[in-house]
């Protein structure tokens, strides 16, 4: 466990992924600057107009923050460079979360709490007492369920939701962990992450959150991204057991 601490909010960076949320993206942005917390967006080209949208918004704020990449090149290369992006900012506390209303951004305080009580990292849980999600049927729960049960299963990782994607970093955890190296590029990124910060010995604390459905504009899952991810930690759980690696 790190040393507790007090962080200020304009220490916290909360770093939101997009391509096409310009129907989420301003209000996402009012409210995490509401609580006085920076915003970097990372926008993989978004043809709706996306990351125009924020570069308006950063003209008139300037704890809002916009990163243009190309295109979209994956969940886990996104949070990458965001990562890094937000490290050269001075962020000490570093954010993940959506950009279309699933992950309660009045919940982000709840995760720097976390961290300054002294965990290293910080994941927004449905699966730890007090945590649930709001609209899914049975069905998409049991699908969830299960892949963290397998991920558990296959890497040894003891933690209820490895797959949630509302977390809080300390910065040196995140130097620590390199996301830069990680291999997924979708979803399994996240698993990755907390594998490493596993392996790492750091201190993981899981908050207990409502997952809502998104307000508004698609979603990014898709078939390849749920292979991807089954594929990668079954791989990463046969080289673990069978070729040793730790």
């Amino acid at each position: 466990m790190s040393e507790a601490i007090e962080t200020r909010p304009g220490d916290v960076i909360v770093i939101v992924p997009t391509y096409n949320e310009a129907e989420n993206i301003e209000a996402i942005a009012a409210a995490v600057r509401s609580q006085g917390f920076r915003l970097l967006v990372v926008d993989d080209g978004s043809p709706d107009g996306t990351g125009a949208i924020v570069d308006v918004l950063a003209s008139d704020d300037d704890g809002i923050t916009v990163l243009h990449r190309a295109q979209k090149a994956g969940l886990g290369q996104a949070y990458a460079a965001g990562f890094a992006a937000a490290i050269d900012l001075g962020g000490t506390v570093l954010c993940e979360m959506d950009a279309d209303f699933s992950h309660d951004p009045r919940d982000l305080s709840r995760l720097v709490a976390a961290i300054d009580a002294g965990a290293d990292v910080a994941i927004g849980s449905r699966y730890v007492p007090g945590g649930g999600t709001v609209g899914w049927s049975w069905h998409r729960i049991a699908v969830s369920r299960a892949g963290n049960r397998y991920a558990g299963l296959m890497l040894g990782i003891s933690i209820e939701d490895a797959t949630a994607g509302f977390r809080a970093y300390r910065s040196d955890a995140i130097e620590q962990l390199h996301p830069e190296l990680c291999e997924a590029s979708g979803y399994a990124f996240q698993v990755e992450m907390a594998w490493r910060a596993q392996l790492a010995g750091l201190m993981i604390t899981e908050v207990p959150i409502q997952f809502s459905e998104r307000e508004a504009g698609a979603s990014k899952m898709s078939a390849g991204i749920a292979i991807e991810a089954v594929r990668l930690v079954t791989r990463w759980g046969w080289e673990k057991r069978v070729r040793g690696r730790h």
